[in-house]
């Protein structure tokens, strides 16, 4: 069996289980897996999955980036798009700067509509056109929005701030993505949009859902269900509170709770069918194909592979569909085909999210990991499977 390099996550898990002053036994006790598959995730003869991750971040208390070591700095040294954060940053710190001259004046049709098309670039996985320009467009708005608020302004705002805490999470750097939810919320308030503040709830509990924290992810998936008004049956709303189920149903496949999973799922799909593929209300996808990709996901946490697999052959993903969305639907793909040793299929599966997406599969950490077990698993590496491993640092 092949092994890692000497930079992986399972030396990073070694190096903090000894520094936290655990014995690989006395941390295996604490984790939902077996001291067996934590021993060879240290020697770097498998990989770690997200899950795996996690359970040990929480048990370890540490962020979740410090097993991963996210961001990749090399690899974003290489696609020039380290440079391209701290102007976001800096533009997330303007917030509270009150009116500037230079927004007398502007276009609001035009500060609207760049909003709008930085959300499109982000779906579109254009990440160093996005990064680019919302520097820019922050600070435009955030001037606009002191010089002469309404409603329509504000929800920009907070639109670019989604933009920054999509590119964030995208890369790797969560704690800036922390910082644009934090901003996403102070616009939402003053935008007066339930929804919009119910989306920014969903976001929050992802972020949970990454570091683990099952039970936190699921309760403020509550809250932003109650600040939709049970009055309003616009496809917005449905859509909305039927993305949150879709939320739900993840956190709830990493605890490994199916038949909250199941219930989740089918509240989700029940939505679905009053909204149809609703693609463009709040920058979500939400629709049929998202609650079967998100089935195929929720099998995956929950580490029923062969099920997944079965399940994804089943999804046709309509060709106007989110590009980071269809990336991420063949990146969970190719985890479960690996791991019931379809290895062909899933670097299949990797190449197709590579060629979509190329960025977002480069930096997801699911991908890298995925890529990282089939090496471990092939004897003989093929040339496609070299260069992506490669091509992710390894």
């Amino acid at each position: 069996m092949r092994k890692l390099d000497d930079e992986h996550t399972g030396r990073r898990i070694a190096e903090e289980r000894k520094r936290a002053g655990y014995t690989q036994r006395e941390l295996a006790a604490r984790l939902p897996y077996s001291y067996s598959l934590l021993r060879q995730v240290e020697e770097g003869h498998k990989s770690a999955s997200p899950d795996f991750v996690s359970a040990v971040a929480r048990a370890l208390h540490l962020d979740v980036t410090a097993l991963t070591g996210q961001p990749y700095v090399t690899e974003l040294q290489k696609d020039r798009l380290d440079t391209l954060i701290r102007p976001i940053r800096e533009a997330l710190d303007l917030y509270d700067l009150g009116l500037e001259p230079h927004a007398i004046g502007k276009d609001v049709t035009r500060l609207i509509s760049t909003a709008d098309e930085l959300c499109r670039l982000v779906r579109a996985t254009r990440l160093n056109q996005a990064a680019g320009t919302l520097p820019h467009a922050i600070s435009e708005l955030t001037a606009a929005c002191h010089g002469r608020p309404s409603t329509e302004l504000w929800t920009a705002l907070a639109s670019t701030y989604r933009t920054a805490h999509d590119i964030a999470v995208k890369l790797g750097f969560y704690d800036l993505a922390t910082v644009a939810l934090d901003r996403m919320d102070w616009a939402s308030q003053r935008a007066s949009d339930p929804l919009l503040a119910a989306m920014r709830q969903y976001m929050r509990a992802l972020v949970y859902f990454r570091e683990g924290e099952h039970t936190i992810g699921l309760r403020l998936i509550g809250i932003g269900h109650r600040l939709i008004s049970p009055s309003d049956s616009s496809i917005e709303a449905l859509a909305v509170a039927g993305q949150l189920h879709l939320g739900a149903s993840v956190i709830a496949a990493r605890a490994h709770d199916a038949s909250a999973v199941k219930a989740h799922l089918a509240e989700a799909k029940a939505l679905s069918t009053k909204t149809g593929e609703a693609g463009h209300i709040h920058w979500l996808s939400f629709g049929p194909t998202n609650v079967a990709v998100h089935d195929v996901s929720a099998q995956v946490e929950m580490r029923k592979y062969g099920k997944a697999v079965i399940k994804a052959k089943d999804v046709s993903l309509p060709t106007a569909w989110a590009t980071s969305r269809r990336a991420h639907f063949f990146i969970d793909r190719a985890r479960a085909e690996m791991e019931i040793g379809k290895t062909d299929a899933a670097l299949s599966s990797l190449v197709t999210a590579r060629s979509l997406a190329p960025q977002q599969t480069r930096y997801h950490p699911g991908a890298r990991e995925t890529i990282k077990g089939l090496v471990l698993l092939q004897r003989r590496t093929p040339d496609t499977l070299n260069h992506m491993a490669a091509w992710v640092g390894l």
